[in-house]
């Protein structure tokens, strides 16, 4: 399922090194073609996707508050939708909406600094923000017994915000660092986050990037965030949404007592409704940037509001185009053509205007000229004739299977209704949304298609790597815009934090509700496949894991990437399916269908609505059981793995990762990279993907988990059904010795990537297994280390210093010993800091006894963690599956909570010293080295240089 966020996300999987999106699989007979598309126009029974069911009430200041309870979550959510977002940014201001996002997080008038982080994260929960065109809005899951102090800290931040010149100045600094990584680190961010929107909208505010510019950011003062607090984080320009488990009454009585009494300002909201010009003519602009290693190419034209009647017509005819492998776009372009890499399109519908966009990010050795020819031709055809019925019932079932997983969890169903509101002012909009796709004809597509989709609105963008004759193509600045900084509210008086015996004292939380674990039946077929399932109650969802000893750690010598291929290519066609097929039928039923190879383990999966899931189960075991392994479709499969190694290794955190793991294990399995390399993907041939899936995929090794909307004995007979006659077809391979190899020395490795936008700094130590009798006190370690924003690496690299966006770490526990990783994207010149850091408080974990004061709120962030996954099908079904992945028993899924309690500050810190001790650390930094390298080698004077371009990661040696 496509993600419709916006045109990065389309590229988000490319851009992480991954094979293109959704499934493919083989062309056979043109027969075959058409009886997969006369099945698919039978529609399923049909899902009923639940109505959100929010209660409203209007307090006297304005504040709309929403609420809806649900007694079957051990949890609620809080979540504020302000009415202001990018589009509102002041002239000379750009990403000012989403600066101010961040100092949100800070101090106000009862709270210090961090408060929100102590609040949610320190008790189990999470919190987060985002800015959009519209909106910034502010949420936090919680236990059920922390909601009345979510409610007054999220009372407190909307009237009495702190923020001192110190606080300003490093989140600055830390937006600076999330451009940097999000827009000149990585090879498309500045055609999806800069130039896309500037070329799409002529008039619009739209048309200026939500992340703004580095020289805009410089430009904003103290002053400028207390005006425009004042301006827009009002009562009457926001929405409060609260659901989960709580009770009513009381929740009633506690947002009176706190958000009753705040006041809006006397001043009015500045006016911001500019009406985007009907396009006169075509446009065509050429974009150029460093470091993009495959061009590519969007046609976008403007298209209607959120709440036009037109938006569910157009939202199924981007289904029709570019979600999954049997969509037009997909099979144009990269199945049958084969010239593009990945292709996506994004239907963009915002509060004022909306745009739809289609792109294609090329293969190697096509041009953009191609991809633009070929992205015409389809929505010519959109044009000029109309989608099958075939088409037209699987775009309806995808999205309506889509809108059932999007309301899950109770933060699921609270953002769906935030959407609806910031973007129609109705509740009920998000709910009649679904009754609007289900009504949409394959003659509205086309009608919609002819009205919007004309080459006169059309505007064509080309996105090039740059070179001497060609410069990087540089924002467009000094943007009108119809908000003006003169036009904000007068600072006032600004809020200072109280002394602390002035403070309002936090309300208490109540009594405690426990998440409920469920119980899991546990079977074995005859032919030793053990069978798990894990009943909820619930949406009616279902999904399926079926785990196989078969991972990369498991490819041939010399053969990166088998097992990854394999896996991918179990969609690519059957005995009886062809890769069409198999498409077709996934998203016809609203399925998601798929299978990928670890380090360890493959996991084969399928989540579908309770209704269809028995054909999705048979689709499922067709795959894994009678895979064709076409030399054709094993030819594609290796093209778009090369496109998107190309795209990973211009990234420098991804090239980080690959070399950590060459670093630490060297030439054993486990230093190989699991997606294969350059050199070694051209090499597999069908022979080898066979060889490996008649080794590797045994029913006797095999755990097949159910989870969600099924019982036990149901899951039994599907699972009967589908793989109880099944017998391997070889015998059963030795297992290696050590795939992690021998221990290593730690080395210090420089990557230089000339010009790099950013720099990637990691320290690698070899770690623990997964079944180590250290891994609850080296989980919660990590946890106080790097899991999370409160983090001990987080607080001192970006929280105290701005240095990066982000920080963390990861334990990376396997079936031999693990890889644990600590990292930070920073700028080029803060390396040698960063680094420091970094070893320094891993350091400290060895060599210090965390407190008990330090410990708590981690065993918290492990529990709550461990209790929303519970909340989600697939969330369960992962953490059943990896229990028994490691032949842990199932009974530690009840026993989770228990032992992570247990463990104590000494075992923390015993065992960091005995595992993961500091002066065995690697150090690996990709960046632009003439920046660095020498303040670098001054503390490290071993240090190893290798230039990216001679960068070999078949070899321990890196070259």
């Amino acid at each position: 399922m496509k993600i419709r966020l916006s045109a990065t996300v389309a590229a988000s999987a490319l851009m992480l090194g991954l094979a293109a999106c959704a499934t493919t699989t083989p062309p056979q007979a043109a027969d075959a073609d058409q009886r997969a598309e006369t099945a698919a126009s039978q529609p399923p029974a049909g899902v009923v996707v639940p109505p959100l069911g929010f209660d409203k009430r209007v307090l006297a200041n304005g504040l709309e508050v929403y609420t809806a309870r649900d007694a079957d979550t051990s949890n609620v959510t809080v979540q504020v939708w302000y009415k202001v977002g990018s589009k509102d940014d002041p002239a000379g201001r750009s990403g000012f909406a989403h600066l101010f996002e961040h100092l949100m997080f800070k101090a106000t008038r009862n709270l210090p600094p961090e408060t929100f982080d102590r609040l949610t994260e320190d008790v189990g929960g999470s919190n987060n923000a985002f800015t959009a065109d519209d909106t910034t809005a502010y949420f936090e899951t919680v236990p059920a017994n922390h909601l009345e102090r979510m409610l007054f800290a999220e009372a407190e931040r909307m009237g009495s915000l702190v923020v001192d010149e110190p606080t300003f100045v490093s989140e600055r600094d830390v937006v600076k660092e999330e451009y940097r990584q999000r827009i000149l680190a990585n090879p498309y961010g500045r055609l999806f986050g800069l130039f896309v929107p500037e070329t799409i909208y002529q008039e619009s505010p739209y048309r200026r990037p939500g992340i703004g510019s580095i020289e805009e950011l410089e430009a904003s003062s103290l002053e400028d965030v207390l005006r425009f607090h004042r301006t827009y984080y009002r009562p009457d320009n926001a929405y409060l949404i609260v659901a989960g488990n709580f009770d009513q009454a009381q929740l009633d009585r506690w947002i009176d007592q706190y958000f009753a009494p705040l006041k809006n300002p006397t001043t009015a909201i500045p006016a911001n409704n500019v009406a985007e010009p009907e396009p006169t003519s075509p446009r065509e602009v050429t974009y150029y940037a460093p470091n993009v290693p495959l061009p590519a190419v969007v046609i976008a034209w403007p298209t209607v509001k959120y709440a036009d009647a037109d938006r569910a017509a157009l939202t199924v005819l981007d289904g029709v185009l570019s979600t999954g492998e049997s969509s037009r776009l997909y099979r144009s372009l990269v199945y049958d053509k084969q010239i593009a890499a990945q292709i996506g399109s994004t239907p963009d519908f915002a509060q004022q205007a909306g745009n739809l966009s289609a792109l294609a990010i090329m293969a190697q050795g096509h041009t953009a000229e191609e991809g633009i020819a070929a992205l015409n031709a389809e929505i010519a055809r959109l044009r000029e004739q109309p989608i099958s019925e075939a088409e037209l019932t699987e775009a309806k079932n995808e999205l309506v299977a889509s809108a059932l997983r999007s309301r899950e969890t109770v933060d699921d169903r609270a953002t769906a209704l935030g959407f609806a509101l910031i973007n129609t002012g109705d509740a009920s909009a998000a709910d009649r949304e679904i009754a609007q796709i289900q009504a949409v004809t394959a003659a509205d597509v086309q009608r919609v298609a002819a009205r919007y989709l004309t080459p006169q609105r059309q505007s064509t963008i080309r996105y090039l790597p740059a070179d001497a004759a060609n410069p990087p193509s540089v924002q467009k600045m000094n943007v009108d815009a119809p908000v003006t900084v003169a036009a904000l509210a007068p600072a006032g008086e600004p809020t200072t934090l109280l002394p602390p015996e002035q403070r309002a004292a936090l309300p208490q939380p109540g009594a405690e509700v426990a998440p409920s674990t469920p119980a899991v039946a546990e079977s074995r077929l005859s032919n030793g496949m053990r069978v798990l399932v894990a009943p909820t109650q619930g949406l009616p969802l279902v999904s399926a894991r079926l785990g196989f000893d078969a991972g990369s750690s498991d490819d041939p010598a010399g053969k990166a990437g088998v097992a990854s291929l394999t896996a991918a290519l179990l969609t690519q066609g059957t005995a009886t399916r062809t890769a069409p097929q198999i498409a077709t039928e996934i998203e016809q039923l609203g399925a998601s269908v798929g299978a990928g190879a670890g380090v360890d383990f493959t996991n084969v999966y399928a989540n579908a609505p309770a209704d269809v899931f028995p054909q999705a189960m048979t689709l499922m075991a067709d795959l894994v059981r009678n895979p064709a392994f076409a030399a054709e479709e094993l030819e594609r499969q290796q093209a778009q793995t090369l496109d998107a190694l190309r795209v990973a290794l211009s990234q420098p955190g991804a090239i980080a990762s690959q070399v950590a793991g060459r670093v630490v294990f060297g030439d054993a399995p486990y230093g190989a990279p699991g997606s294969g390399t350059v050199e070694t993907v051209p090499t597999v041939t069908p022979e080898d993907v066979r060889a490996f899936h008649a080794a590797r995929y045994r029913p006797e090794d095999a755990t097949l988990v159910f989870s969600g909307d099924i019982t036990p004995e149901a899951a039994r007979a599907l699972a009967e059904q589908a793989f109880g006659d099944w017998r391997p077809s070889a015998g059963a391979p030795s297992a290696s010795a050590s795939p992690a190899g021998q221990v290593l020395p730690p080395r210090i490795v420089v990557i230089d990537q000339p010009g790099a936008g950013q720099a990637a700094v990691v320290a690698a130590v070899r770690g623990v297994s997964r079944t180590d009798a250290d891994y609850f006190p080296l989980t919660l370690g990590n946890t106080l280390l790097g899991g999370g924003f409160s983090s001990r690496l987080n607080q001192e690299i970006r929280i105290k210093r701005g240095l990066s966006y982000g920080a963390g770490s990861s334990l990376g526990v396997r079936a031999d010993a693990g890889l644990f990783t600590a990292q930070a994207q920073t700028r080029n010149d803060a390396v040698p800091e960063v680094a420091e850091l970094i070893l320094q408080e891993i350091g400290k974990l060895g060599a210090t006894e965390p407190t008990e004061a330090d410990l708590a709120p981690r065993r918290a962030t492990l529990i709550g963690g461990f209790g929303r996954s519970l909340e989600t099908v697939d969330g369960l079904g992962t953490l059943v599956a990896n229990l028994a992945l490691y032949d842990l028993p199932t009974s530690d899924l009840q026993a989770y909570v228990g032992r992570v309690r247990a463990v104590t500050p000494q075992q923390v810190e015993q065992a960091f010293a005995r595992h993961l001790p500091v002066n065995q650390a690697s150090l690996v930094i990709v960046g632009d080295g003439k920046v660095f390298i020498d303040a670098l080698r001054a503390r490290h004077p071993n240090l190893e240089v290798v230039t990216v371009s001679d960068l070999d990661l078949n070899s321990g040696a890196l070259k």
